[in-house]
């Protein structure tokens, strides 16, 4: 194993690059605000959870996916009965989330200038398409970057397809990113380099334990300029 033969490192967008997750984290809490009158917060939440699981596979991943889903779990909290004004709120809190500004992680934009002479930069990504590419255009992060994929999924035949895309094994791609399920775990399992730096918040759908990863390929990091280490010590 060496980092020596890294040729190129990909970064996962949501929480990486930028801020997200706490946007949907705000948008729950309007959300059981909104449903109140029907049941807790917390019967809401658990609702919401079940309606997400089931609906994955159907809709994917990103804000359009979560606002259906609150829509679907409003009905039925409400057995129906939610009144034309909360469901515009519900629309509302959607349309509000697709205006966010795009907040840069700290040191991120400093990381990506000194990697973009040694390596090709690769933005690995999933969610609705619009909005990843509205999200990478407001950043001013493009230039950094060699190649864009959004993916309905980060699956290890995801990240297949895009080691074929750029022509290369996966001994020479290191991806990072806040997730071990999405981000690390495929990319190691198909014999290339993960890297987590975790959030502050995890999607429940994204939290795994990190040491369920036997890899001397696997690297947990505290901050995201931390990754500049790895090389210093490579």
């Amino acid at each position: 194993m060496s980092l020596k033969e890294i040729e190129v490192i990909a970064f996962d967008a949501d929480d990486t690059l930028w801020e997200n997750e706490n946007f949907f984290r705000d948008a729950e809490k309007q959300f059981c605000h909104i449903l109140k009158e029907f049941q807790p917060a917390e019967a809401i939440m658990a609702e919401l959870y079940r309606i997400e699981s089931q609906n994955m596979e159907i809709y994917g991943y990103g804000i359009k996916a979560f606002i259906l889903s609150l829509m679907e779990t409003a009905l039925l909290i409400s057995q129906k009965q939610i009144r034309p004004g909360q469901i515009e709120a519900i629309i509302a809190i959607g349309k509000s989330m697709l205006h966010k500004d795009v907040i840069l992680l700290d040191g991120i934009r400093d990381l990506l200038e000194k990697l973009a002479p040694r390596y090709r930069l690769v933005v690995a990504t999933k969610g609705d398409l619009l909005d990843q590419e509205r999200k990478l255009a407001k950043s001013g992060l493009l230039k950094y970057f060699h190649h864009i994929e959004i993916m309905s999924h980060k699956k290890e035949d995801n990240y297949r397809e895009l080691l074929k895309h750029l022509d290369m094994d996966a001994g020479k791609l290191m991806m990072i990113g806040n997730s071990l399920k999405s981000d690390v775990l495929p990319v190691i399992n198909l014999g290339g380099y993960g890297v987590h730096v975790p959030y502050h918040t995890t999607w429940e759908f994204e939290q795994m334990d990190p040491a369920e990863i036997k890899s001397d390929r696997f690297f947990e990091l505290k901050e995201i300029h931390d990754v500049l280490t790895l090389f210093e010590e490579a």
